[in-house]
C-alpha cells in the first residue's frame, strides 16, 4: 500500500484544485462522447452523399470510436499507463485525435471516413483509462465518486454541445457536418493544452519507486486469473451488456428515429440532445451528492427498473413522436446514476495502482469490440422489425443491472488502500 507524502498531498490538496484536476481530465468523456454522437448526426448526410449501405454503417459503427478502434486504443493505452506514466498519454493521445478529425473534417470519400474514425477511436481509447484512473488516484475516499461524476457530467455535455452545433448547421449539409467536427478538433486542442499543467499520479509514482514498472505478462496475469478473472468478468459483464444498448441509443437514434418514426432530422437530434441533458441533470442531482454515503447498488437497480421501462415504450407502442419521447426521459432519467458511473468508479477502485489502467484499458476494450460487432448486426436485425431490436435492447439493460445488483461491491466511502486491502490485493 502507498504511504508517500505525495499521496497524502494529492488526497489533501484545496477542494478547487481537485474539482480542476478532474475538469481536465474529465474531457476525456466529453471528447469521447462528443466523436460518437457528432457521427451520429451526420450519419444521415454521410449516407445520401456517399450512397452507403446498411452494411457499410454497420461496418463504420464497428469500426468506429463507439466500438473496436477505441477497444484497441483503451487495451494498448491502459498498459502505457501502468508502465510509463499517466500523464504520458497525455503527451500524444490528442494529436492523434486532432489528427484523426481532420480526416473527417476534409473527408470526399467513404474510405476518408474510416480512417479518420479509427484514428480518432485509438487516441479516445488511450485517454479514457488515463483520466479515469489519474481522478481515482488523486480523489479523497468520501468524494471520489463525486469528483468522478464529473466524467459522466462531460460525457454529457460533449453531445449536448455536438447536438446543438448539429442542429444549427444542419441546413448546411456535408459543410455543416465538416463544422460540426471542426469544433471538436478546437475542444481536443484547448484541452491538450490545459493538460499540460497536470502532474502525475503520486500513487503510481510511489508504486513504481517500491516495486518497478509493470511489465504486459506480468500486468496482464493477475487480470486473467483468479480474483481479477472475477472481477474483470463482472464488470464486463455488468457495463458491456448494458453498453450494447447504450452504444445502439447513442450512435443509431437520429438514424433509426428517422428511417422508422417518421421524425424529422430536427426532430431526433432534438431528442438525443434532452436524453445527454437528462443524464447530466440527473448525475449532478442524484450520483454525484449520494453515490460515495449510500448503497450504490440500490442506485443501480432503480436506474435498471426505469431504463428498461423506458425501453419497453419502443417495444410495445407504435414508434411516433411520444413514445419516442417517453423513450428519451425515462433513459435519461435512469442514465444519471447507472451502469457506466459505476463502471468508470468501481474499475477504478477494485484493481490496484499497478493494474488499475491495464485493467480498465482491457475491459474497456473487450466492452467496446463486443460493441463494435453488435453495431455491425443492428441494422440488419431493425430492417426485420424495430420492435425485435426493442426487446432485445431492454433485455441487455435487465440483465446488466441483475450483474451489478447481485456482484456489486461495497466500496462507497473507502479508501483506495482499504479497498486494496479488502479485496486481497496488498502486499
Amino acid at each position: 500500500m502507498t504511504s508517500s507524502a505525495g499521496v497524502r498531498q494529492s488526497e489533501h490538496a484545496s477542494s478547487g484544485q481537485h474539482w480542476k484536476w478532474s475538469f481536465v481530465a474529465a474531457m476525456a468523456s466529453y471528447i469521447d462522447a462528443g466523436s460518437i454522437v457528432a457521427g451520429s448526426v451526420a450519419l444521415s448526410v454521410w449516407v445520401q452523399a456517399y450512397g452507403l449501405t446498411d452494411s457499410t454503417v454497420g461496418l463504420l459503427g464497428a469500426l468506429s470510436s463507439n466500438a473496436i478502434s477505441a477497444g484497441v486504443g483503451a487495451l494498448v493505452g491502459g498498459y502505457i499507463c501502468d508502465r510509463y506514466g499517466r500523464k504520458k498519454i497525455y503527451a500524444y493521445d490528442l494529436l492523434l485525435y486532432m489528427f484523426g478529425t481532420l480526416w473527417l473534417i476534409f473527408a470526399v470519400d467513404t474510405w476518408m471516413l474510416f480512417v479518420g474514425y479509427i484514428l480518432v477511436g485509438l487516441a479516445v481509447g488511450a485517454d479514457i483509462p488515463a483520466s479515469w484512473s489519474l481522478i481515482t488516484e488523486f480523489s479523497p475516499a468520501r468524494k471520489r465518486g463525486k469528483l468522478g461524476g464529473l466524467s459522466q457530467v462531460m460525457w454529457s455535455l460533449g453531445p449536448i454541445v455536438t447536438l446543438a452545433l448539429g442542429l444549427a448547421l444542419q441546413p448546411l449539409g456535408m459543410l455543416g457536418m465538416r463544422l460540426l467536427f471542426a469544433s471538436l478538433f478546437v475542444a481536443a486542442l484547448i484541452t491538450w493544452w490545459m493538460r499540460h499543467g497536470i502532474g502525475e499520479s503520486a500513487r503510481w509514482e510511489q508504486e513504481t519507486t517500491d516495486t518497478g514498472p509493470v511489465k504486459w505478462g506480468a500486468a496482464l496475469r493477475p487480470l486473467l486469473t483468479g480474483k481479477g478473472l472475477r472481477l474483470s468478468l463482472m464488470l464486463i459483464g455488468m457495463y458491456g451488456i448494458w453498453n450494447l444498448f447504450a452504444g445502439t441509443n447513442g450512435f443509431y437514434t437520429p438514424y433509426l428515429l428517422k428511417a422508422f418514426g417518421s421524425q424529422s432530422d430536427a426532430a431526433s437530434v432534438g431528442l438525443q440532445c434532452l436524453y445527454f441533458l437528462l443524464v447530466a441533470v440527473f448525475t449532478v442531482l442524484v450520483f454525484m451528492p449520494f453515490n460515495d454515503r449510500f448503497n450504490r447498488r440500490l442506485m443501480l437497480a432503480l436506474s435498471t427498473v426505469i431504463q428498461a421501462g423506458g425501453m419497453l415504450l419502443l417495444a410495445v407502442l407504435p414508434l411516433n413522436f411520444g413514445t419516442a419521447l417517453g423513450y428519451i426521459v425515462a433513459i435519461g432519467i435512469g442514465g444519471g446514476f447507472g451502469a457506466q458511473h459505476f463502471f468508470q468508479i468501481w474499475s477504478g477502485e477494485l484493481f490496484p495502482t499497478k493494474l488499475r489502467s491495464t485493467a480498465q484499458g482491457l475491459m474497456f476494450a473487450v466492452v467496446r469490440i463486443g460493441l463494435g460487432f453488435w453495431s455491425f448486426f443492428v441494422p440488419i436485425i431493425t430492417a426485420t422489425g424495430f420492435q425485435t431490436l426493442a426487446y432485445i435492447l431492454t433485455a441487455f439493460i435487465v440483465i446488466s443491472g441483475v450483474i451489478g445488483v447481485i456482484w456489486g461491491p461495497k466500496t462507497e466511502g473507502l479508501t483506495l488502500e482499504e479497498i486494496e486491502q479488502e479485496q486481497g490485493w496488498a502486499r
